[in-house]
């Protein structure tokens, strides 16, 4: 799994969108006991911190410990610094395993294994994820503009399979037919380049020439945003499985 978010973990926190009540809801809807979730590569610990509303120990792990210096704070939730093939979890250990805008960093065959090993014969394994965020008139033309065509030189490969609505990953579970789901919001204009600066694409652009690209685009997005409704909006992704017997 490849580390592309530590540099960044306070924006990270700050900026990634969250995932909506209903889609947790949704998730959980699918779940019977209740003692024990994981959240891989938690990240800001979003995820996590909303399973712990349901669930009576949730634990959330990550291969950056900035990231997790910088996670949602609750007494049931334990965080580990750890990667996410290779886990120190017991045997058949969670009521539901999740993973949210991630796996696609993963080795998958090693990823599935250790979640056949760690989750519960009942148990639910859910990926969630968002796509491409669109924004209206002027200001999205030139998002699109920055994603690929700035940007777009500087993702990782694995970035096709956000594009690809997470289709394309491998899925060696039963999958269970789930909801469609949208995230929207309002945001200042902070509020969006801040997001715009978390992507690894982004801090790659940086490391390589020693600028931030998002300053290509600054001042021309400003105008535009001060202009339009302010509205994104995110696609998002969710597959749900259950162990195949």
């Amino acid at each position: 799994m490849k580390d592309n978010f530590s540099t960044q973990a306070k924006g990270y926190s700050q900026y990634r969108p969250y995932y909506p009540q209903e889609m947790i809801d949704h998730i959980v809807s699918f779940v019977g006991n209740k003692d024990a979730a994981l959240d891989v590569a938690t990240g800001n610990g979003q995820v996590a911190g909303a399973l712990a509303n349901y669930f009576k120990t949730v634990y959330g792990t990550d291969i950056s410990q900035k990231q997790l210096d910088n996670a949602v704070k609750a007494d049931n939730i334990i965080y580990k610094e750890e990667r996410a093939e290779v886990t120190t979890f017991g045997d058949s250990q969670f009521d539901l395993i999740t993973v949210a805008q991630a796996i696609h960093w993963f080795d998958f065959d090693t990823f599935y294994k250790e979640i056949y090993r760690i989750l519960k014969p009942d148990g639910i394994f859910a990926v969630l994820g968002y796509g491409l965020f669109s924004a209206n008139g002027d200001a999205g033309k030139l998002l699109n503009h920055f994603y690929y065509d700035i940007t777009g030189p500087y993702w990782d490969a694995e970035r096709r399979y956000l594009d690809e609505n997470y289709t394309t990953i491998p899925f060696p579970f039963e999958e269970l037919e789930t909801k469609c789901f949208t995230n929207q919001f309002t945001w200042t204009f902070e509020q969006l380049t801040g997001y715009l600066e978390t992507w690894s694409a982004v801090q790659h652009y940086i490391k390589k020439n020693g600028t931030n690209p998002v300053d290509l685009v600054r001042e021309e997005l400003k105008g535009y945003w001060e202009k339009s409704d302010r509205e994104v909006t995110f696609p998002l992704l969710l597959r749900i499985g259950r162990l195949k017997v």
